[in-house]
């Protein structure tokens, strides 16, 4: 955590240090959108109440309308990331993308109304129309697809890959294996994915019987 804390401060550090250097050339007209605190604005209401927020970007109809404490958030699309007030390191790209979030962290979402009533959920990447949708306070998903895990909540740590995979999950919570759950829609796999998916779970296989054997030679 110390370590993270301190590439941290210094990607600000650098970051604040390209901000303060003089402009040798500049586009003409030069670029509005510009605000204190390396924060960037464009769109009817974008960054309305931002108050100390650093290094926010927001384009469109009330992106991150609400944000006012919140940091390294990027939000594109109309109501973008809309309710936020103080989250970190989030993501919306999409209408309505990210609308609903208030406490969630480190979220991406991608495609319209991804992720949109997320509340508090973290590390969750939800990449296609509608992923993601009714995920409120769950963490660690990763969906794409269209509509990929549209009615989870409460589920965590799931990986669903292709359009409508896991569309009816609401809690289900799998930790197969490697602590984590793969699922794919075999009808869509290429000759190629599917060799990487046998890959994929032979290796998880291997990895388990090696740290089984380790396990009970250690006993």
């Amino acid at each position: 955590m110390k370590i993270r804390l301190q590439s941290l401060a210094a990607i600000t550090f650098t970051l604040a240090t390209f901000a303060l250097q003089p402009i040798a050339q500049a586009v003409v007209p030069p670029p509005d959108g510009g605000y204190p605190g390396a924060n960037t604005a464009e769109g009817e209401n974008a960054l309305l109440n931002l108050t100390t927020g650093t290094f926010n970007t927001a384009v469109g109809f009330f992106a991150l309308e609400n944000n006012d404490l919140g940091n390294y958030n990027t939000a594109i699309g109309a109501g973008a990331f809309f309710a936020t007030a103080d989250s970190m390191m989030n993501t919306a790209v999409g209408a309505g993308a990210l609308l609903l979030n208030t406490g969630g962290t480190n979220n991406t979402a991608t495609g319209a109304f991804a992720l949109i009533n997320n509340r508090s959920g973290t590390g969750n990447t939800a990449i296609g129309n509608q992923a993601l949708q009714d995920n409120v306070d769950a963490g660690g998903n990763t969906a794409v697809g269209s509509l990929a895990m549209l009615a989870n909540t409460d589920g965590s740590f799931n990986t669903s890959l292709g359009d409508n995979v896991l569309r009816s999950n609401i809690t289900g919570a799998h930790i197969p294996l490697s602590g984590r759950a793969l699922y794919l829609a075999p009808q869509r796999l290429t000759p190629i994915q599917q060799s990487v998916t046998l890959h994929y779970f032979r290796s998880m296989v291997a990895q388990t019987i090696l740290l089984s054997a380790g396990t009970q030679g250690g006993c």
